[in-house]
């Protein structure tokens, strides 16, 4: 069975496993973690602490740009955009990954606590009713001590997880 899961573009590029999991995953990506790749791109800010993982990981950022680019499925991608919470068709990346945009919506229900994008990944979890799949530690920590009625889990889980038919 096909696992959902929510989950910032710039993941997929930081974590590769990700785009090689032993079993089929949907990863729904919120709409403006894929404008953050361009900032994330053109910045002089490294995103790894290593320089030649930042160079990597720069580079994956690039080919996920690209991807999301190409006619086909920026076609997709305009389609989720036409209205809120739209989702596009499945853009698949492998045998094993399918990724979808949805069009989320901040509505600052958790105003200060939590920034715009932790907000729409919430926001799709309870909509869509899976689960977030993140490397930050204290914005599953905030969403504990919220009580925020929505699933996690850590990268470092997501193999266990996709493995396991009874997690998630």
């Amino acid at each position: 069975m096909n696992k959902t899961f929510i989950i910032e573009a710039v993941m997929l590029a930081v974590h590769g496993q990700l785009m090689l999991p032993v079993k089929p995953v949907t990863y729904l990506i919120p709409y403006t973690t894929i404008q953050e790749l361009y900032e994330l791109q053109t910045s002089d800010e490294p995103i790894m602490v290593h320089t030649e993982d930042d160079g990597f990981v720069k580079g994956m950022i690039g080919e996920l740009i690209h991807f999301f680019e190409e006619s086909f499925n920026k076609k997709k991608v305009e389609k989720a955009l036409t209205m809120p919470w739209g989702k596009s068709p499945p853009l698949p990346i492998n045998e094993h990954v399918i990724l979808q945009i949805v069009n989320a919506i901040d509505n600052e229900a958790y105003g200060d606590h939590l920034d715009p994008i932790e907000t729409e990944l919430i926001l799709t979890a309870m909509k869509e009713k899976a689960v977030i799949l993140t490397d930050q530690m204290e914005f599953i920590d905030r969403i504990i001590e919220m009580a925020i009625p929505v699933e996690t889990c850590d990268v470092e889980d997501f193999e266990f997880v996709v493995e396991d038919d009874n997690q998630v």
